[in-house]
């Protein structure tokens, strides 16, 4: 800092800011953090030139206590934007840190070569630019965490989605299959993907299929019980596949109560139950296995699929 208590940083970076980017550029460059086979030479050269204009920029205004103002605005729009575009491409926290944290080295060696022999004055700068990078490389991570997590949770939630299919087996039959656990999450997509189905379809009855759930335990049976209060609301019976002896002994010692819903072993067997409501039957044809459907009490409407 000068006589008058002022820090001159922001005249060191537009002193030497052409060596200062040389100088950047080349430890990451040499850096172990950096990853070749997901950042070119080019694209690093000029992310730092984009950084270190905005940096420049920002430190002229002499605020540099808080990183969080109006005048750092662009500075911080630009490290969310590398952030997230570093999660994309598979960067890790410690590599995206480093395009900032390596900065911290070329601006001390400035700070020196401007200060000489002045101890205090060199003792303070470095301080002063100590604690702006690494409030800034800080912001950097904090960025990188939250892109992160939203991704995660983005994907978490397409694969739920992908994870719920409903599928109509028949005009007004739908059947919705399930796999894995089954969550309070899980349960609000597995309803939601379901009700939507009803109402696009018109249909009246939907089969649930657990065989793919690996226990039934108190929450999942009254998971499964809301769904079934859900699509009732919405006009449709559910019948409930897939229940094997383990889940049923399971269910009986829960003391869960399934009175009010038709229960089956198989997906086949309910399939059947779901046919008989419908008012169809299934028939074979001239001994070739052939699925053909009847309305119950009508004759000479047959329908062949």
């Amino acid at each position: 800092m000068n006589k008058d208590g002022m820090t001159r940083i922001p005249e060191i970076v537009k002193k030497y800011e052409r060596e200062l980017l040389a100088d950047w550029v080349e430890r990451q460059s040499t850096a172990v953090t950096l990853r070749r086979d997901l950042l070119n030479t080019s694209e690093l050269q000029e992310q730092s030139r984009e950084f270190l204009s905005l940096f420049r920029e920002a430190v002229q205004s002499g605020d540099l206590d808080d990183i969080m103002t109006g005048t750092w605005a662009d500075v911080r729009e630009f490290l969310g934007q590398l952030s997230r575009s570093r999660v994309q491409q598979g960067f890790s926290p410690s590599e995206t840190a480093t395009f900032v944290f390596s900065l911290k080295q070329p601006l001390f060696d400035r700070v020196r070569q401007e200060y000489g022999r002045d101890v205090e004055g060199v003792t303070k700068e470095l301080w002063t630019t100590t604690v702006i990078v690494d409030n800034l490389g800080l912001y950097t991570i904090e960025s990188f965490q939250k892109d992160r997590e939203d991704i995660i949770r983005r994907q978490q939630q397409e694969l739920l989605e992908l994870s719920t299919p409903v599928v109509e087996l028949w005009g007004g039959i739908l059947a919705l299959p399930l796999i894995g656990t089954l969550d309070s999450e899980r349960t609000q997509v597995v309803m939601e993907s379901l009700l939507q189905r009803i109402v696009e379809t018109g249909s009246g009855i939907a089969i649930i299929d657990i065989t793919g759930v690996p226990t039934v335990d108190t929450l999942v049976a009254q998971h499964l019980l809301k769904t079934v209060a859900a699509a009732r609301l919405m006009g449709a019976d559910c019948i409930i596949s897939g229940i094997r002896p383990q889940i049923a002994q399971t269910m009986v010692h829960l003391g869960v109560d399934l009175a009010d819903v038709v229960t089956k072993a198989t997906l086949s067997g309910a399939f059947a139950v779901a046919l008989q409501r419908a008012g169809l039957t299934v028939k074979k044809k001239a001994n070739q296995r052939e699925l053909k459907t009847e309305p119950t009490g009508l004759t000479g409407l047959n329908e062949e699929e």
